[in-house]
């Protein structure tokens, strides 16, 4: 991947973890720039971005401060899902992984075709949260 798709990967990650971009126009710059999707994965603090291609980088991220839950539990991850939707009063990305792990959120994956991230814990279970309309 070329250095200048790396740095809009960077920003929109930077972006995200200092809440000066939300996830519409996160999702909106990467699209601009050919991206297909992403990955977080809050187990090894690390974010892939993948090219339609198959050509892909990896970033790391912060490290949330909770351990990822063993046990996957789909209402906690929604009601933080619609926070981060509503951009409710006092709203952070650490905040939302924070909600999420403890949830038992492993990670989530972003796919811009399907309109949808897809939520995963440890044992595979998930929550698809299609994109709003």
């Amino acid at each position: 991947m070329d250095n200048h798709k790396i740095s809009v990967a960077k920003a929109c990650l930077e972006g995200a973890e200092c809440n000066t971009m939300n996830f519409p126009q996160i999702v909106g710059t990467l699209m601009a720039e050919g991206f297909e999707g992403y990955i977080i994965d809050f187990r090894r603090g690390a974010a892939t971005y993948y090219l339609p291609d198959g050509d892909s980088a990896d970033l790391p991220t912060h490290k949330i401060d909770v351990p990822v839950s063993a046990s996957f539990d789909p209402a906690p991850i929604q009601a933080a899902i619609k926070e981060a939707q509503q951009l409710v009063p006092g709203y952070t990305y650490a905040g939302f992984c924070r909600k999420v792990a403890a949830a038992g959120c492993a990670g989530y994956v972003v796919s811009f075709s399907g309109r949808r991230a897809l939520y995963f814990g440890r044992t595979a279970e998930t929550h698809v949260e299609h994109f709003p309309s």
